[in-house]
């Protein structure tokens, strides 16, 4: 990719939102007051805007290898923070998506240096749902349902975080877990039951 391409689709940008709104960037520039903070992939082929339809300002988006929670990642747990205390998203999306690199690499017992503390926590997913996943044969329908189970396993980690109990409590918010069908361009939502989990986990993780 020729790097001066793209300041001049940048310019090229520019003119066509001016050309519908000549206060575009007059308005984008006073703030924003996103309803949703996302949670994705950093996979170049999934790409937060685009496959939910949505313009600048409507959505906060974080992004990492395999659409990771961890608690010691202090750059996702800013966002979060940030998002829910400051922002007051009303919805926070996990999103995976399958033929995920990340997940695969956790599959896969090859030393892959700086990733292994990043990948350990796919594998601690594996370990939860080993069971299920060991009696799925077909390998990547086993690859397909731990991208699932990902995506279920971040959002109770969004879960446990005091930021979000405090802000179910105060107005409702609710934790969305999706996958992006890489095949098909469709997104299909997982259904996460937000209340189920709060009260399963809340034993033990109960902020106040």
């Amino acid at each position: 990719m020729d790097i001066k391409k793209i300041f001049k689709n940048n310019q090229d940008w520019v003119q066509d939102k001016l050309n519908i709104d000549a206060n575009y960037f007059t308005n984008l520039s006073e703030g924003q007051n996103p309803e949703i903070l996302y949670i994705g992939c950093s996979d170049s082929r999934v790409t937060a805007e685009e496959l939910m339809g949505v313009s600048p300002g409507e959505a906060f988006i974080h992004r990492n290898i395999a659409n990771m929670v961890p608690n010691t990642d202090l750059s996702v747990m800013s966002v979060i923070d940030y998002a829910v205390l400051h922002l007051k998203v009303n919805h926070v999306v996990v999103c995976g998506h399958y033929n995920c690199g990340g997940v695969k690499a956790a599959m896969q017992s090859q030393d892959l240096g700086i990733l292994n503390p990043w990948l350990r926590n796919i594998r601690d997913v594996y370990r939860i749902h080993k069971t299920e996943l060991n009696e799925i044969s077909d390998e990547e329908k086993r690859y397909k349902r731990l991208v699932e189970l990902n995506v279920q396993e971040q959002c109770i980690n969004v879960i446990k975080t005091a930021e979000v109990q405090r802000a179910y409590r105060e107005r409702g918010i609710t934790v969305h877990g999706w996958v992006f069908d890489i095949h098909s361009g469709r997104l299909i939502d997982l259904k996460i039951d937000f209340s189920k989990i709060l009260q399963n986990v809340m034993e033990i993780y109960r902020l106040e």
